[in-house]
């Protein structure tokens, strides 16, 4: 079963164009990444799936249901991390939480604290007087506390140190354990790499692909480093990308059949060489590119 659906979604701002044609299936159980810099689209096209915004035409759907039939019964299966935070500031970061699990008929007593210690958010502490990490950690604890089936995380990380970001994703791991599908959206490629199975790849609205982690990752292509005796002229064989040269040391991407590479390397007077797999960071921007 799909968890989210959409077909031909778009979203206008008068004549600017905030996503277009977004055709998406993602599976109950999957964590699904939603990779793009500022500005490409992730946080609208969250918006409109979420119903916050009225889809300028397409369709979308959350576990089979239109999501403009009942939203309130959507909504209380869906777990929500914005990118930006703002609550009410008089209110204490416990009196949020305990306000937010009147909604819900299933909460655990006691979560409220547990999920509190394991981030390190004093719940007493009024939200005006929060940082932007705690109120980043406040929020998370909201978006968890009553065991969404679907999670949507929109740049979840930002404002967390390193240590927090941890705790973050061993939680996000159990939970997706525990049957939640997990939507992931982040301009941080690391990220994306360690939580997800599959990504779609967006670019100024559009999806630019949708693909396996780990066969984006096994794709053929490599990163290399060749090192001469001195720097000189010469043909490179088709796939190679983005040479560089720094003094005798030539770097580049190459795109292409492996024995192919090998074979020119034997035609040339190399004093060293390193072949790398890339990044998916690397492999991202060559869809940009």
């Amino acid at each position: 079963m799909n968890v989210i659906e959409t077909v031909g979604l778009c979203k206008n701002y008068g004549e600017d164009v905030g996503i277009k044609n977004i055709n998406l299936e993602i599976r109950k159980g999957e964590v699904f990444g939603f990779i793009g810099p500022n500005g490409a689209g992730k946080s609208t096209f969250i918006r409109t799936l979420l119903g916050l915004l009225i889809p300028t035409s397409g369709t979308a759907n959350l576990f089979g249901q239109n999501i403009d039939i009942k939203p309130e019964n959507l909504r209380k299966k869906i777990g929500y991390l914005p990118s930006e935070v703002n609550y009410y500031d008089g209110m204490s970061s416990r009196e949020l939480l305990e306000y937010h699990a009147g909604f819900y008929d299933h909460i655990e007593q006691g979560k409220i604290e547990t999920l509190g210690e394991l981030f390190e958010l004093d719940l007493n502490r009024k939200i005006e007087e929060l940082s932007f990490g705690n109120k980043k950690k406040c929020a998370i604890i909201q978006s968890v506390l009553h065991k969404p089936e679907l999670l949507i995380l929109d740049e979840p990380t930002s404002g967390l140190d390193p240590l927090m970001q941890n705790r973050f994703f061993e939680l996000l791991e159990q939970e997706n354990k525990n049957g939640t599908t997990i939507f992931f959206s982040s301009h941080i490629l690391a990220e994306i790499q360690r939580m997800c199975s599959r990504a779609a790849i967006i670019r100024k609205g559009e999806i630019s692909a949708v693909e396996d982690i780990q066969s984006l990752l096994e794709k053929q292509m490599k990163k290399a480093r060749f090192v001469f005796t001195a720097q000189k002229e010469l043909a490179f064989i088709e796939g190679v990308q983005n040479p560089i040269w720094t003094n005798n040391k030539l770097t580049f991407d190459y795109i292409g059949p492996v024995k192919d590479l090998i074979k020119w390397m034997n035609d040339l007077d190399l004093k060293d060489a390193v072949l790398e797999e890339p990044d998916l960071e690397t492999i991202f921007m060559n869809y940009y590119q």
